[in-house]
């Protein structure tokens, strides 16, 4: 008690940021990460120093890899420092689940991260920005959250990039964390966690090339058409299966074509449990496809399978560097 924390804050845009577009009537990122946090009752009194940046004014859809890996190298020289407690993020929530995945697989420090955005903009009644914004703030503060990597917090419910979806399009409960649950929640200003914190895996080695990872997503009377479009046209491809990682038979041949050139990863179109590995036998099932050299997912939904695939392959992981973190995540 008494002792001041400090906290970083860094403001991407986003639902949380728009105000009213006079041209258009649409809302526009448009409010600073002051404006943000002069709309937060209650922050004064915690004994939490704030550090504020206006990083990007965009919406969430419009984020890149670029604005990430930017974002990533100021965050590890500020909490290199060691006197900065932990970063809050403010951003759009339609990329939350990916880029807080993102930032987690190359977070190497203890300090934790905190992500979060609004499901209504401030122009709405009830807006939840200034809530979540507040409690993202006592999270980071929090000493219980050290070594926990990147957290989403949203509802006051704490979660774990790992297992953290975008569930819902407009609900303020949207943010769920399918067969985990949240970390923790936050109630009475300080963070009560439900469960011990996320396994962490390292954070990944920089990247040396460029790489393009593509997602494609199986679905009923697939004729395989669309996925032979992907030849030669990325590095990597991640695979949205049915279920349990199923595919139509007719698509097994050019999967097979396809894995022996790039690295294929059998993911599942369903985002909540595990790809399995040994259950189903028929041609197209997932012992099936993983004989014919696609990589199982474990329990990664295909949005961050394709980034952990993106990330490996930047760094010129081997195919058996790839398939063993990926095996990481099968638990």
């Amino acid at each position: 008690a008494g002792v001041t924390r400090t906290v970083a804050v860094y403001s991407l845009g986003g639902t949380i940021a728009m105000t009213t577009d006079p041209r258009t009537g649409g809302v526009v990122p448009a409010l600073s990460a002051h404006d943000l946090l002069a709309a937060v009752p209650g922050l004064d009194g915690h004994g939490i120093d704030l550090r504020v940046h206006d990083f990007r004014r965009v919406p969430g859809a419009s984020l890149t890899f670029d604005d990430l890996v930017e974002l990533g190298a100021e965050i590890d020289k500020v909490l290199a420092g060691g006197d900065v407690d932990g970063i809050v993020i403010t951003q759009g929530t339609d990329t939350i689940e990916e880029t807080a995945f993102f930032l987690d697989l190359r977070h190497g420090h203890n300090q934790p991260v905190v992500v979060t955005g609004a499901m209504r903009n401030p122009t709405m009644a009830g807006p939840d920005g200034p809530a979540n914004l507040y409690a993202a703030v006592i999270a980071a503060a929090d000493p219980q959250l050290r070594g926990a990597g990147v957290l989403v917090v949203l509802n006051d419910e704490i979660h774990a990039a790992r297992h953290v979806r975008k569930s819902h399009t407009t609900s303020p409960a949207a943010f769920t964390s399918p067969g985990a649950g949240p970390v923790g929640r936050i109630a009475e200003d300080r963070v009560r966690l439900a469960s011990p914190l996320p396994e962490r895996f390292g954070p990944l080695a920089p990247a040396v090339r460029d790489t393009r990872v593509g997602l494609y997503t199986v679905s009923l009377g697939d004729d395989g058409t669309l996925l032979e479009a992907w030849s030669g046209q990325c590095d990597g491809l991640v695979v949205a299966a049915f279920g349990v990682g199923h595919v139509p038979q007719r698509l097994v041949e050019n999967l097979e074509r396809l894995a022996v050139r790039i690295p294929v990863v059998l993911a599942s179109r369903i985002g909540n449990g595990p790809v399995l590995t040994g259950t189903y036998g028929f041609p197209g099932s997932e012992k099936d496809l993983i004989s014919r050299g696609l990589i199982p997912a474990g329990d990664l939904g295909p949005y961050q399978a394709r980034l952990l695939l993106q990330a490996l392959l930047a760094q010129e992981a081997t195919p058996a560097t790839i398939a063993e973190k990926f095996a990481a995540f099968a638990h």
